[in-house]
């Protein structure tokens, strides 16, 4: 019963061949999925690394703030009449551009 499944593929054809739709598998989840994400992770990383003190920024939580200091690990950022203590792995956009006079931001 079980030496059905232990047979030979019929013909003796290329090995290669019945593991080439995994590959293709891998190589697409990795161009559609993995990649991707890891750009993104680039990317954040970097934002997190260039705040500077004045920009105005949103969090993950969407607190609008201006930074008025910038930490190791963290940032102070003014919100309206409060000052918040938060990580920057929690900022999420920088929004200066927008807040640019109307006839700067040519």
């Amino acid at each position: 019963m079980y030496s059905i499944f232990l047979q030979a593929a019929p013909g003796g054809g290329n090995p290669l061949s019945s593991f080439l739709p995994f590959l293709v598998i891998i190589a697409v989840m990795y161009f559609f999925f993995f990649r991707p994400q890891m750009k993104k992770q680039k990317e954040e990383k970097n934002f997190s690394a260039s705040v500077a003190k004045g920009n105005r920024v949103v969090t993950g939580s969407g607190i609008h703030g201006k930074i008025l200091e910038v930490g190791e690990t963290y940032v102070i950022l003014e919100s309206e009449n409060s000052r918040i203590k938060v990580e920057k792995s929690a900022l999420s956009k920088e929004l200066s551009a927008q807040y640019l006079p109307k006839e700067d931001k040519k």
